[in-house]
């Protein structure tokens, strides 16, 4: 296992971004057609070269609030600095690798039980889509976590698009495996590429999300960009970074975590705080920027509307 656990999320709460500074930044943006690089607002963890980004001007997204609006939100230079992302590094600090990730072009192929398998670039794919913002929680399996503004499209809009038949039950995702640009992919532990699942009702769950953006602006490289998946409920292994693949299927697979210690991570993984990893206890976590550690929450505290989808599956380990 290499899950290094660092310290590094400890620093001061007056770094943590006010949730009423960051929405008054997103207005006064959005009020003055500026990119953020214009305002001279940005980190060493934001991806280079943001106002080339031909999909920039599609954000901020409109809010979206049906799922709540948790806070305080998490300060852009925590979250977008402490990271997972072992194609590039097992260490948190792994922004300045990420910036070597091409994105551009970008393909997304999509196959499997669907009615016609076909290719679709990122830019194609975002003007298909209706874009919005959604404030959600992370929780990470290592017990950190955040509350983060991502902009991107429900996870169902994209099924609708591929079309799959009635016979699939899971939808495979796979994050870019390129050795030129991430040295982790060299590692010949671990099972590249990344893979993860949902069973076909969670990915066509309205609170499963594909980020395309995050802060009121495109997702950073060290985030996943430029496509990646948000399942709040579930701890945040299961949300694919950099997604290059989709395939609908009717066996349920084997995901990357999976295959390394199977007794410690399952295909679930929902959160639960009653559960605990069986290397340390999931009954509480620590906010990016916080000091004291927080409850954690049932389904990471969207349980009322996604309890329903485990009725009849209480046989699974559904909590790990």
């Amino acid at each position: 296992m290499f899950i290094k656990r660092t310290r590094g999320w400890e620093l001061p709460e007056r770094l943590a971004t006010d949730e009423g500074l960051y929405l008054r930044r997103r207005q006064v943006v959005k009020t003055m057609g500026l990119g953020l690089g214009a305002l001279g607002i940005a980190g060493p963890g934001l991806a280079l070269a943001q106002d080339a980004d031909p999909t920039a001007k599609l954000y901020p997204a409109k809010p979206n609030d049906k799922f709540g609006k948790p806070e305080p939100i998490t300060a852009e230079k925590l979250s977008t600095t402490y990271n997972n992302y072992y194609e590039f590094s097992t260490d948190k600090d792994l922004w300045r690798a990420a910036r070597k990730l091409k994105i551009r072009p970008w393909t997304i192929k999509v196959s499997g039980m669907v009615e016609k398998p076909f290719e679709i670039g990122f830019e194609d794919l975002i003007a298909k889509m209706p874009l919005e913002e959604r404030v959600y929680r992370h929780r990470c399996v290592e017990t950190w976590s955040m509350i983060v503004p991502w902009s991107g499209f429900p996870t169902k809009a994209l099924v609708e698009l591929c079309k799959p038949t009635g016979s699939a039950k899971y939808m495979v995702m796979k994050t870019l495996a390129d050795a030129k640009t991430m040295p982790g992919i060299e590692d010949p532990t671990f099972p590249w590429p990344y893979i993860e699942g949902l069973a076909m009702d969670e990915a066509t769950h309205d609170l499963c999300f594909m980020a395309t953006g995050l802060y009121g602006k495109p997702i950073p490289k060290q985030n996943g960009a430029p496509l990646r998946i948000v399942s709040p409920w579930k701890y945040g292994f299961k949300n694919v970074k950099s997604i290059v693949s989709i395939e609908f299927t009717d066996k349920r697979p084997v995901s990357f975590w999976e295959q390394i210690n199977g007794h410690e991570y399952g295909f679930w993984a929902n959160v639960n705080p009653a559960v605990p990893h069986p290397r340390w206890s999931q009954a509480t976590e620590r906010p990016l920027g916080v000091s004291e550690r927080i409850p954690t929450q049932i389904y990471n505290g969207y349980g009322e509307f996604v309890a329903g989808l485990y009725e009849n599956r209480k046989s699974e380990k559904l909590f790990m």
